[in-house]
């Protein structure tokens, strides 16, 4: 490969001293000369120029991750590192990668205090336990698994005996073994990860894998369910509502079905549109909708620029205080009529207004066939179709597509291919019910804004993505296959392999660049416009950092492609996906049939008993693996979150060393 270098200006507004400083960086991480390194950081930081500080943390963080620098005639260039073919170093670069930011969050002390409370002994219900009291002696399910076999007999109920996975959905409760809440539970194991934990905005349920079979129920795995990333050409090429992979099925075969549901689309868009304050202020009337004019669209337009323009002026964040009676019709036309909100009503309805006229000769007063067949020969109409196509995917991607976010078993059951058990119990009948109960009455926050009113889409959970975290394969999710028969389904759950990701983002970025890209960002009048208000659009941090390096006058595309490409896996658990995330099949068809209780966690338990868990405890290697992690004081085990080398705090290593 042909290594590929870019330059990176001194930001602009630099002194000459400024530009020095920075040049002199780039020559000192160029060399191997730690100290020299050292001394020119602190000669740009001590600059106290925000553009520059941002330069010189982004450019530290590439050097560290394998970003080759020179510098010619005091200008820097840059260089990304060349593909690694052998896939165990990729892995071990990616781990680096992530290792930078889950280390500097284990640095902060609120999250090294919160470790070390879950680790101090409590006494509960006349018991001391802690969080070692929910990880599993590996010596001990070592010995029960030799037992089984030594025995000769390791039939479906005897490995019940040893190992016995149940589900829990994590709610504010407690523990019922231990006292803690399920929540810290949870926040715990996920902070043994090898990259960051974060919360992210939307939906999140969170699951723990148990095992009844040991003492306090000890904890399998981990997962999260969290609302799906809007755009991803791979998941949605294999879904088929693409834009033009759509148009193309449609054209093939245009039917009245379709045709009605194109009207119908459009009139539900337009009835979940607030608009009072728009008739009041002669924007929008009744019969426009009927006979749509150009000028009243090109009005709406320029209401809807005058409006955002009026919202980067004047809005602040406490405006925009969370609805938290779902049914408070007031609270959501509040909502509706700020500046945000009305801008985005305002182009939603000329959007909408322009569909209807491209349309009109077609599908209007009636929907046909013939009709659906002569509007995509237009287009005009091929776009309002297009249109109608993206509001249906918006509506149905927060709701009822949700991204598997964190899946893993921990210590020792990892070694068991627990990781496996976790990704199929992630996707089972229990978790699609458990999701429909918790937000079958949550009201959309986007949608009610723009409504005025509570908007309540449907929650079924029909589709599942997820990305392997290294771009090498993903062990727990390759070969996964629920066979028809083990949930008394039509087809199977498989884990499809639907491409990979772009590679962009900035994980490879430090919390210190990221916070210095951002507040530059925020310095600036451009920058203001992303106020990170929901529903101002996806990611503003993301969009602060980009425009962050644009300051800098730095290619943002380029430096924020981490090189690394995640396997993308999709889970569709209908046999009707398309028609049914559409709309225009109004059930979903699922691949399994509907059990009481807990039938079907029992089933996908015993159908990786036999598959991965009783097989792979056969292996000399892997029993060693297990019994590796032992709960003897002081504890070594995997399942330990383990804290990077800090100067501990006064009596932290006491609480830290106590087990």
């Amino acid at each position: 490969m042909i290594e590929m270098w870019y330059p990176l200006p001194c930001p602009p507004g630099c002194q000459a001293a400024e530009r020095r400083a920075f040049a002199a960086l780039g020559r000192a991480l160029a060399s191997d000369d730690a100290s020299a390194r050292q001394v020119a950081r602190e000669r740009c930081l001590a600059k106290d120029n925000a553009a520059l500080t941002a330069a010189t943390h982004v450019l530290i963080d590439l050097v560290g991750q394998g970003w080759n620098v020179r510098v010619d005639d005091h200008e820097v260039a840059i260089a990304p590192p060349l593909g690694v073919a052998d896939p165990v170093e990729e892995k071990n670069r990616v781990r680096r990668q992530e290792l930078i930011k889950r280390d500097e969050q284990l640095a902060i002390p609120s999250v090294r205090r919160f470790i070390a409370t879950m680790e101090k002994p409590r006494e509960f219900e006349g018991k001391f336990v802690s969080i070692f009291s929910l990880m599993r002696d590996g010596k001990e399910l070592s010995t029960a698994l030799q037992a089984l076999d030594s025995d000769g007999d390791a039939d479906l109920a005897h490995l019940r005996a040893v190992i016995d996975p149940y589900v829990q959905i994590v709610s504010s409760e407690r523990c019922a073994q231990t006292g803690f809440r399920l929540m810290d539970i949870w926040r715990y194991f996920r902070h043994t990860w090898s990259n960051q934990y974060t919360s992210t905005p939307g939906r999140t349920m969170m699951i723990l894998i148990r095992d009844r079979a040991a003492s306090f129920h000890p904890v399998i795995g981990i997962a999260a369910l969290g609302s799906a990333v809007v755009q991803l050409a791979e998941r949605d090429d294999w879904i088929g509502w693409q834009p033009t992979v759509f148009l193309e099925h449609l054209g093939a075969a245009p039917t009245l079905r379709m045709a009605r549901w194109i009207t119908a689309r459009l009139q539900t868009a337009l009835d979940e549109l607030y608009v009072d304050d728009l008739v009041k202020d002669g924007l929008y009337w009744p019969s426009l909708w009927n006979n749509p004019a150009t000028e009243a669209i090109e009005r709406l337009l320029k209401e809807a620029e005058t409006r955002r323009r009026d919202h980067h002026r004047f809005v602040k964040p406490t405006d925009f205080k969370k609805v938290h009676d779902a049914d408070d019709v007031k609270g959501w036309r509040r909502r509706a009529e700020s500046d945000l909100f009305r801008s985005k009503r305002c182009l939603a309805l000329a959007d909408l207004l322009s569909a209807r006229q491209a349309l009109a000769p077609y599908l209007y007063p009636k929907a046909s066939r013939t009709g659906l067949s002569n509007a995509l020969d237009n287009p005009k109409a091929r776009r309002a179709i297009m249109s109608v196509l993206r509001r249906a995917k918006a509506d149905a991607v927060g709701t009822e597509i949700a991204d598997l976010t964190v899946c893993g078993a921990v210590a020792p059951y990892n070694a068991l291919l627990g990781g496996k058990l976790v990704s199929m119990l992630a996707v089972s009948p229990t978790a699609v019910k458990a999701y429909h109960r918790r937000y079958s009455t949550y009201a959309s926050e986007i949608a009610s804004s723009m409504a005025g009113r509570p908007i309540r889409r449907r929650s079924n959970l029909v589709f599942v993505g997820t990305t392997s975290l290294y771009g090498s394969g993903a062990s727990q999710y390759n070969r996964i296959r629920i066979p028809p028969e083990v949930l008394g389904g039509s087809s199977p759950i498989e884990f499809r392999q639907l491409g990979r990701s772009k590679s962009f983002g900035t994980s490879h970025l430090s919390a210190e660049s990221v916070r210095a890209l951002v507040r530059l960002a925020e310095q600036t009048a451009r920058g203001a416009r992303v106020n990170s208000i929901f529903g101002e659009g996806v990611n503003p941090k993301f969009r602060k950092v980009r425009h962050g390096f644009d300051l800098l006058q730095w290619p943002s595309d380029t430096l924020l492609q981490h090189g690394r490409q995640r396997i993308i896996y999709g889970i569709s658990l209908v046999d009707n996906l398309l028609p049914y995330l559409l709309g225009s099949d109004a059930e979903p068809s699922y691949k399994f049939r509907r059990r009481k209780g807990t039938a079907d966690v029992d089933a996908i338990s015993a159908w990786w008993m036999h598959r991965w868990c009783h097989p792979r405890s056969k292996s000399p290697a892997v029993l060693e693996a297990v019994t590796a992690h032992r709960l003897t004081r002081p504890v070594r085990h995997g399942a330990r979150v383990t804290l990077p080398d800090l100067p501990l705090a006064a009596g932290e290593h006491e609480q830290l060393e106590l087990y």
